[in-house]
Parts: structure tokens; sequence; C-alpha cells
């Protein structure tokens, strides 16, 4: 194995387990909005898109299939903090919209997350920080274009 890949196995290896560690240390800022770690990355998400956005584009922009995000949505809106309306530009699809409990929660909650990632990547700097996101998109592309040939090749016959 050469040293190349080697480094690529541990940026792989690596970025599961920070994830993993990451998840668990904002989910313990987050438990004190009475929030799900499954609910919050839609209602975070949802919140930094802004006004009304497709739940097709919610589910797109955190990496869940539609029924998934379905499920979420619902134990959102059952809480008061989001409601789903019909697209003025596709009745057949749904638009989701914070309420107003639901943008007073995201903001606090985004108020404890500054905070969460200031402590976390104190000493990391912004050119780290912005070659961080580049590896982070070359993941995120490469996952995006085998998901494309696998839904490619699912649609041929054998």
């Amino acid at each position: 194995m050469s040293n190349l890949d080697a480094l690529r196995r541990t940026v792989s290896s690596t970025l599961v387990v920070a994830a993993r560690k990451w998840r668990r240390t904002s989910h313990g800022v987050l438990a004190a909005f009475n929030v799900s770690e499954a609910c919050a990355t839609p209602l975070l998400t949802a919140s930094r898109l802004g006004a009304a956005v497709r739940q097709v584009t919610l589910a797109d922009h955190i990496g869940i299939e539609g029924p998934s995000l379905v499920r979420l949505l619902d134990q959102l809106c059952a809480a008061g903090l989001m409601r789903r309306d019909e697209d003025p530009e596709d009745r057949r699809a749904k638009t989701v919209v914070l309420t107003e409990e639901g943008r007073a929660v995201t903001a606090k909650m985004e108020e404890e997350l500054v905070t969460l990632r200031a402590q976390a990547l104190k000493g990391v700097s912004r050119s780290d920080l912005e070659a961080t996101l580049r590896v982070l998109a070359a993941f995120t592309a490469d996952a995006g274009e085998r998901a494309d040939q696998n839904s490619d090749r699912s649609g041929d016959p054998a």
C-alpha cells in the first residue's frame, strides 16, 4: 500500500469517527431544545435554506430519501415547529415552512452551535477549513456519481 493510499484510508476512517463524535456532541446541545437528533437536521437545514422549501429539495440537502424525511416532518409539524403547504407552482409538491416557534428554536440552536463549533475548531485556520471543505466535497461528489450510476444500472434490463 502506498503512502497516499494509507493517507486516504486514514482520512476516510477519521471522517467516520469524527462524524459520529460530532453528532454525539451536538446532540448534547440540541437535546436541551427537546428536538431529536434526527429532527434537528431537517429543522436547521430548512432554516438555513430560508422561506418555503420543497420537501424534495430539503431531502436532497440533508442526504436522505423522501419517505424518511416525511416521517421527520410529521414529528416537526406535530411539535408546531414546521408546517407543510402546497407548492403554489406545483400542486403535486409540498413545501415546508418554519413556524414562528420553529424560527425561534432554530435561532437559539444556531447560537449554541456557533459556540460549540468555535470551541471544537479553535486553532484550525481558515485555509485548513477551506481545504477540509474541498476534501468533503470530493467524498460528496463521488457518492453522488456512484448513486447516479447505480440508478442508471437499475433501470437497465439484465
